[in-house]
């Protein structure tokens, strides 16, 4: 099937839902894709934040296929092996002592918020149900995580939403502290706000809102879906404040591109879901666990992780060099392998002269040119994002 057919049928065929662009991917390897006429991209994108270990590596299909063999799918009536060690991997690693396994960033977030009701109506009864949001946040698409998502876009026209949710400005504590009173139970935040703008907040907020939470008895969570499994050269982002919640989601990289989410707490939260309580079908199979376990091992290593943060700065450094050069460029931010440009003009067609050149970006908040390259990324493929975008950048100046 040529691309023209292949854009036709998609037309035709699957719901219109994704503003797509003029390219048709049939491969990827390591940091580069190729389309359907076999041209190559450098791929910046990632499958936003997921192929944090790149496409297809070969350790990764070499478990998938051996897994594939022996088992796929069973119930959750059952226990499985690489179920029960890939949990044990991810409680090892942070605060967490349960995880609830799914399949995506927002069912984690659901089972989170789930989870928070169901905690506070335990201890405080059915009146204490409401969870305080961040403006320009991104939690996902179901009915409640679009309503936790503090962006009008995304909840228009699928009102009424879920009630109980309150949105106040991201990186205030002094806002969150204002908010609460004795209907909320939890507070929900990204350490970064990605889908935001690449936004980083100040070094004490995390600990702020520690500090407000465990005052009123309240639940904090850490939505890391976006910035967890290495993303920032830690294994998950609020370990640069050390810094822990009662509940932490993660989903897109921790199985490289396979579909699974998980909602990780302590065992105090936890007595709050009963069996019959929460459920998924295909939360956690035998296929899925076993990649993850995969890819947690190897992003998991101190090593791989500090290469993280080294190729990170170095990148930083060359973009902080571009805002030397090009007055449009309002300022750069992000931390680890997770960095935006912020424009004074809408990016989109950037976004589009890079993808001539050969190479993928995306554009957040309108405005802001997100990189999300392959953790594996190395200074190589850095040079020549920058390059393209110089000289993008001299023909926009």
């Amino acid at each position: 099937m040529d691309k023209q057919d292949l854009m036709q049928q998609s037309q035709n065929h699957i719901c219109q839902t994704y503003n797509r662009y003029n390219l048709a991917i049939a491969s990827g390897k390591g940091c580069y894709l190729w389309d359907q006429e076999g041209r190559q991209y450098l791929d910046f994108v990632a499958g936003i934040a997921v192929c944090n270990l790149g496409h297809c590596p070969m350790e990764i299909a070499r478990v998938m296929y051996e897994q594939a063999q022996q088992l796929v799918h069973v119930s959750n009536l059952y226990y499985t092996e690489p179920q029960v060690r890939l949990a044990a991997a991810l409680t090892g690693s942070c605060f967490a002592d349960k995880v609830f396994f799914c399949n995506s960033g927002a069912e984690a977030n659901e089972a989170a918020i789930k989870l928070a009701r169901k905690y506070s109506r335990k201890g405080y009864g059915p009146g204490r149900y409401g969870i305080i949001t961040m403006k320009n946040s991104f939690h996902g698409r179901t009915l409640a995580t679009l309503s936790a998502t503090g962006q009008q876009k995304i909840q228009e026209g699928f009102e009424p939403l879920v009630d109980g949710f309150r949105y106040v400005e991201f990186d205030s504590v002094d806002a969150v502290a204002k908010a609460i009173d004795e209907t909320v139970c939890a507070v929900l935040v990204e350490p970064i706000q990605g889908e935001g703008g690449v936004r980083v907040p100040e070094r004490n907020y995390l600990e702020g809102l520690r500090e407000l939470c465990t005052r009123h008895d309240l639940l904090l969570i850490y939505d890391e879906i976006q910035v967890g499994m290495g993303r920032t050269g830690k294994l998950f982002s609020h370990q640069h404040e050390g810094v822990t919640p009662d509940i932490m989601t993660l989903a897109k990289a921790l199985a490289n591109g396979m579909p699974i989410g998980a909602m990780l707490t302590t065992d105090k939260v936890a007595e709050a879901f009963g069996p019959g309580s929460h459920a998924s079908t295909f939360g956690g199979t035998p296929l899925v666990t076993a990649v993850a376990f995969e890819v947690f091992r190897q992003i998991s290593a101190e090593s791989f992780l500090e290469k993280v943060r080294t190729v990170g700065e170095y990148f930083r450094e060359r973009l902080l060099a571009l805002k030397d050069k090009y007055s449009f460029i309002r300022e750069v931010r992000g931390r680890g392998l997770i960095l935006g440009i912020e424009l004074d003009f809408p990016g989109g067609e950037l976004v589009a002269q890079c993808q001539e050149r050969g190479v993928l970006l995306n554009c957040t908040a309108e405005k802001v040119l997100r990189f999300l390259p392959p953790l594996i990324v190395t200074s190589i493929e850095v040079d020549r994002l920058v390059e393209t975008l110089e000289s993008v950048f001299r023909d926009k100046h």
